[in-house]
């Protein structure tokens, strides 16, 4: 086969598990119907697509349980349609998965009750929302009601609350240290977080707050940085995904 013949195989395999990501693959059925050997298969195929073929497939299960979830599909359904053998095996490695429990994750913040308050800065009107576990929205807007309509949108299914001054001891601790943060006093910043996030999302996340005040990182530099340099897109939609400005610096 030429370069481009083996090419067009992989991505032409790689639709083939996306479409059949619950069933049983092992390397040697995916090596017939592409009809190559089991080592050339996976050489090629790693090289081409940056991980191996049962990766890719893991890949795609978690992809269609996740969009299942956030149809509103019943947990156990959700998780034995995308494949998985057993609840067990999802519920142990779901930190890692989903950054939360697949129920966790398919609730859209129900159960969460959110508080809220807007603040003048700098940089113009910022939103704060929190849980009393920690900040889970941080966003600049040009009104009032579109920043309310971000929070509603990322957690369609919590209790939001919108404060009236005088706010909380805690929250107005943390409002003064981000105004402080914008005003160039306070460097660096340390504030609990509770955010919804795939795992590949947190990942981003953390190294992001990594980077040194005043140096940046291009999509590339920290794709390479987590170890896969082939996932500058996944990066780029993880720092579009952030809810919490300024405490994630998602451009620097």
């Amino acid at each position: 086969m030429t370069a481009a013949t083996i090419e067009n195989t992989i991505q032409r395999l790689c639709q083939y598990i996306e479409q059949n990501c619950e069933c049983t693959l092992t390397l040697a059925h995916l090596a017939r119907h592409a009809g190559l050997s089991p080592f050339h298969l996976q050489r090629r195929f790693q090289a081409l697509i940056g991980v191996s073929p049962r990766q890719f497939q893991q890949a795609c299960r978690l992809t269609r349980l996740k969009a299942s979830l956030r149809d509103g599909t019943q947990t156990t359904g959700a998780i034995f349609e995308a494949g998985y053998g057993s609840l067990s095996r999802v519920y142990e490695t779901a930190d890692s998965l989903l950054g939360m429990t697949p129920a966790q994750y398919g609730r859209r913040g129900k159960g969460l009750v959110i508080s809220c308050a807007t603040l003048d800065t700098p940089f113009g009107l910022m939103l704060i929302g929190a849980t009393d576990r920690g900040l889970c929205f941080i966003q600049f807007g040009d009104s009032e009601a579109a920043l309310h309509a971000a929070l509603d949108k990322e957690y369609p299914a919590a209790a939001i609350q919108a404060l009236c001054q005088p706010y909380p001891e805690q929250l107005n601790l943390w409002m003064s240290a981000l105004h402080a943060h914008l005003e160039g006093h306070q460097p660096q910043l340390d504030l609990p977080l509770h955010l919804r996030a795939t795992a590949f999302q947190m990942r981003v996340w953390r190294y992001l707050q990594t980077i040194p005040r005043g140096q940046t990182r291009s999509y590339a530099e920290v794709a390479g940085a987590l170890g896969q340099p082939k996932a500058s897109r996944a990066v780029a939609r993880a720092c579009a995904a952030n809810t919490a400005a300024i405490v994630i610096p998602c451009h620097r």
